[in-house]
């Protein structure tokens, strides 16, 4: 369609959807459009309009409106309309928005000089870089600034046929290229869909552009049939026409990465991809097709401010000169120095090992942990000292240091990265990376703002936490969801700053690459926590992770340390206290006092006994891990042992005689 906008349009007071994009329609909006007052949605993209937005839209029941450049969106008129309609006034005014003015421009100093974001995914670290998440589930007209305030995403458009709105996609196979965490989720629009980079310095930068179809599925199916076909123009200029990520990655769960340069000119870097109006729409079911994409990366061609040292041009001409007169020595001891630190590094068992992570540099380590601080050590673990780090973004991490003095060394470090670096968990630490040079081992952790469960159930005054009762529950919950690992504690469980329980020091955790499950290759755990047929008989299951999540149940809900636990010296052990209790029928007397009467006391028994279920001397009666999980999120009753207690004084725990059945038939 050309030539203007119909005036009879307006006439059709009852229209609820009006799709004119894609024409060569010219000319302003009619003024009887503002008839159409049952009018839902309205698509006018990839036209030619001119003139400003009419007044009647602000006051419209329309849901959304899509205009382009060549109609002048007037800022006081859609300011609270903003999420809504691309808006480009030209005004300077800095107490408007900044999304509401040309180019987004800069509030403040432009200082930033890179960009990676996962599109529609969690944060990621790949290559060293930290790609930002971008979850908002929200798109069919949104305005969407990140919380770095590095970046922003504006999403117009709605699903043709869809009774679902899905602007977030996810894989459901497996990947197999390097750095799926960035591919095994995308951010879709049926429409536009615009990333904006805020803020950035003047100069030239590379922009890489991340595909991989996750929705369409190959074979001889129905569903292979889908095809996506979009526009994707950066800085206004259309860098790639009909796109089709299946052919340009020549098949779908493939990456494709396509790089490009742009040129910021002012502080505001523009992604737009844009539906073409090809393609289907209906394969393999209703609404999917338009703009798809995985990730994106922005990096500076030249040397960024924060980066430049005042005084480098005039070392970099010293050291010119120099280098002619000592580069032939430079180069032979460089290649020594290589070969020197290689063979000093890479034992037989860091040589079999795959790192799927990423490699820090101690250099870098240094400056984020200033040197090994003191001041930043946060706590103690199996390997040695951990600290306290901040990244130039500012993102915390934490540092796990292989002390020379400790028992753990490059078998269990190894162990450690080869388990994490393979699994994602949401109840298990994050590994970011590590570094090997020198004599350093390193492991790089997200940081868990609230330490240790040890330190927040009986750790120094001033450092516990007041942990009510739903949040005990909460924690015991996440901790039975976690992988087993041998070496179950409160001093490995970990708390972010939502108090979500993690599990973390993975190194006892003999990994076996053949059937990833775990071996028993020597005795290995901590005193109070260990199962009895481990700890006598070598006899290592899954079900001695039972036994130890056991102990720390009782731990969470006493609010006691089992190793240091003295009862008017009678008991040695909470556990031995804990079945004292149960066998006088008064075991919720060892619920934590700082709870009051703050808890539930169905749940406070359920978990006591299940804690003492998980305690059994004998393996077979422990319920397997799933079906605890089970219990203790359905709220399911579980019935204690009978048991007896008998003191033997040559191990100083209680020696467990079970008189009952004790639910024999659990798994």
């Amino acid at each position: 369609m050309q030539g203007p906008l119909p005036r009879s349009l307006g006439n059709l007071t009852n229209l609820r959807r009006l799709d004119l994009s894609f024409n060569n329609l010219t000319g302003e909006m009619p003024e009887n459009f503002a008839n159409l007052e049952f009018l839902e949605t309205m698509y006018l993209t990839s036209n030619k309009l001119t003139g400003s937005i009419p007044d009647w839209i602000k006051k419209t029941p329309t849901k959304y409106v899509r205009c382009l450049p060549g109609i002048d969106c007037v800022f006081y008129i859609l300011k609270h309309f903003m999420n809504y309609v691309a808006s480009f006034s030209s005004t300077t005014n800095n107490s408007i928005a900044s999304c509401l003015r040309k180019d987004h421009p800069c509030d403040g100093t432009a200082k930033n000089y890179n960009l990676f974001i996962n599109c529609g995914g969690e944060r990621a670290f790949v290559g060293g870089n930290e790609y930002e998440r971008d979850l908002s589930f929200e798109g069919k007209s949104k305005y969407y600034i990140s919380s770095s305030g590095k970046w922003a995403y504006s999403s117009t458009g709605n699903f043709i046929g869809g009774s679902e709105h899905r602007f977030l996609a996810k894989n459901e196979s497996i990947l197999t290229m390097a750095n799926a965490e960035l591919y095994t989720s995308a951010r879709l629009n049926p429409l536009s869909l615009k990333y904006y980079g805020l803020c950035l310095e003047p100069g030239n930068y590379t922009v890489k552009l991340h595909f991989a179809e996750i929705v369409f599925i190959s074979g001889p199916t129905f569903g292979s049939l889908g095809r996506r076909v979009f526009d994707v123009s950066i800085q206004g200029k259309k860098v790639l026409g009909d796109f089709n990520i299946v052919e340009a990655a020549n098949g779908t769960g493939k990456e494709v990465i396509r790089n490009f340069t742009a040129l910021v000119e002012g502080s505001t870097l523009e992604i737009h991809f844009m539906w073409s109006g090809k393609g289907t729409n209906s394969i393999p079911y209703r609404s999917v097709y338009g703009p798809l994409i995985s990730a994106i990366s922005v990096t500076p061609n030249f040397t960024p401010h924060a980066l430049k040292d005042k005084k480098f041009p005039v070392v970099a001409g010293i050291l010119l000169v120099l280098a002619q007169d000592v580069l032939p020595f430079l180069v032979i001891f460089g290649v020594i120095w290589y070969c020197l630190r290689r063979k000093a590094i890479k034992n037989d068992e860091l040589k079999g090992l795959k790192l799927k992570t990423n490699c820090f540099s101690l250099k870098r380590i240094k400056a984020a942990t200033r040197d090994f601080d003191p001041e930043n050590k946060i706590g103690e673990g199996g390997f040695g000292p951990v600290y306290k780090g901040v990244l130039p973004d500012g993102s915390m991490i934490a540092v796990k240091q292989l002390s020379s003095k400790s028992k753990q060394g490059n078998r269990e470090f190894v162990n450690e990265i080869g388990l994490i670096s393979s699994l994602q968990h949401p109840n298990l630490v994050r590994l970011y990376g590590c570094c090997i040079e020198g004599d350093q081992l390193l492991l790089i952790y997200e940081y868990m703002e609230n330490n240790s469960l040890a330190r927040a159930l009986y750790g120094p005054d001033g450092l516990k936490l007041e942990l009510d009762w739903q949040t005990r529950r909460k924690i015991c919950i996440g901790i039975a969801g976690a992988w087993l690992h041998r070496d179950i504690k409160t001093t490995n469980v970990l708390l972010d700053k939502n108090l979500n329980a993690k599990i973390s020091d993975f190194g006892l955790a003999k990994l076996n690459e053949g059937e990833n499950t775990h071996i028993s290759t020597r005795i290995a755990g901590t005193i109070g926590y260990i199962a009895p047929e481990y700890a006598l008989r070598g006899y290592l299951t899954d079900k001695a992770d039972v036994y130890s999540f056991g102990v720390v149940t009782l731990e969470i809900v006493s609010g006691k340390s089992n190793s240091s636990c003295r009862v008017e010296d009678d008991f040695m052990y909470l556990l031995d206290w804990a079945n004292a209790l149960q066998e006088k029928g008064a075991l919720l007397d060892l619920v934590d006092p700082a709870l009051g009467g703050n808890f539930c006391m169905e749940e406070a028994q359920q978990m006591l006994n299940l804690g003492l279920l998980c305690t059994n001397s004998t393996p077979a009666l422990r319920p397997a891990m799933s079906t605890v999980v089970t219990m203790l999120e359905d709220h399911t009753p579980v019935q204690a042992p009978a048991m007896k207690i008998t003191r033997t004084e040559s191990c100083g725990a209680a020696e467990i005689q079970v008189l009952g059945d004790a639910l024999s038939g659990w798994p």
